[in-house]
């Protein structure tokens, strides 16, 4: 499961742009990752505050 820390994320787009599957989404002031998030992590990698975690 991915987690998004919304006190560290600012909005930058950033893992919007990168994910294969189009599954996480800008929403107004908070990012969004649908069911499609095949946890392959490239979101994690490219934001860079460090907001973006896979859970295990």
């Amino acid at each position: 499961m991915i987690s998004v820390n919304r006190y560290k994320c600012g909005y930058c787009g950033a893992c919007v742009s990168v994910c294969p599957v189009g599954a996480i989404e800008l929403v107004e002031t908070w990012i969004e990752i649908s069911d499609d998030c095949t946890e392959c992590g490239t979101c994690v990698n490219v934001c860079p505050v460090g907001a973006i975690e896979i859970l295990e």
